[in-house]
Formats: C-alpha cells, structure tokens, sequence
C-alpha cells in the first residue's frame, strides 16, 4: 500500500502535470496558442490532483485500518479540552503524509534537474 502511495503521489506531480502539457502541446501546432489549451492544463492537472488526492485519502485510512492506527474520527471541541490535551496528539497521521513529503522533494528535484539540465536557453 505504501508504494501505491508513492507512485500515486508522484503521479500527481509530476507524471499529472507532464502528461496535461503534452496532451495540450499535440493539440496546438503554433507557437501562440488560443486559451484552449492553457485553460485544458490547468482544469486537467487541478481535476486529476483531486480524483487523485482523494484516492491517496482513502489508501492511507485503508493503511491505517489496517495497521491498527486508526481509532476511529474523534470530534473534540475546544471548549471541552483541557489545556493538558493541547500539548498531547492523539491522532495518528499514517504513512500518507512522509510520502507526499517525499514526492514533492523528488517533484521539485527532477524540476530542477529538467531545468539546469535539459531546458535550454531561450535568450539565445
């Protein structure tokens, strides 16, 4: 479950945003496109970035279920806390937020990498 999380999470930034910008890039053949395109990558990449967000949800309370974490939704109110409460945690976070921790760092990583390494100069 947690390399689903992985692949799921690298997915959404980067396989996601890439495969919206080709799919724009295979529908313009100028230079100056119209709207069109712009406005596809951008509804495309938020779309998928929710349908995937939420399928990384339900995998991580799967996960947590299923390692015992998981000790059902408590809704405590402020007013009813003790001031002791607030320094403890009782919520377990799961593996879901490392992960995506991890996926960002390698997202902007390979950013950079594409960036220094491979983009170019447009200057000249």
């Amino acid at each position: 479950m947690i390399a689903l999380m992985a692949l799921g999470s690298i997915l959404m930034w980067v396989a996601s945003p890439v495969g919206w910008l080709f799919l724009a890039s295979r529908m313009t053949s100028s230079s100056q496109p119209s709207i069109g395109p712009y406005l596809l990558v951008l509804v495309g990449i938020v779309i998928t970035a929710v349908v995937v967000g939420k399928g990384l949800g339900a995998l991580n309370r799967t996960h947590m279920r299923y390692t015992g974490l998981d000790r059902g939704r408590h809704h405590h109110r402020s007013w009813n806390r003790s001031m002791r409460d607030a320094r403890q945690s009782s919520r377990e976070r799961g593996v879901l937020e490392p992960v995506m921790a991890w996926s960002v760092g390698f997202a902007m990583l390979a950013f950079l990498v594409w960036f220094f390494g491979f983009a170019g100069s447009s200057i000249g």
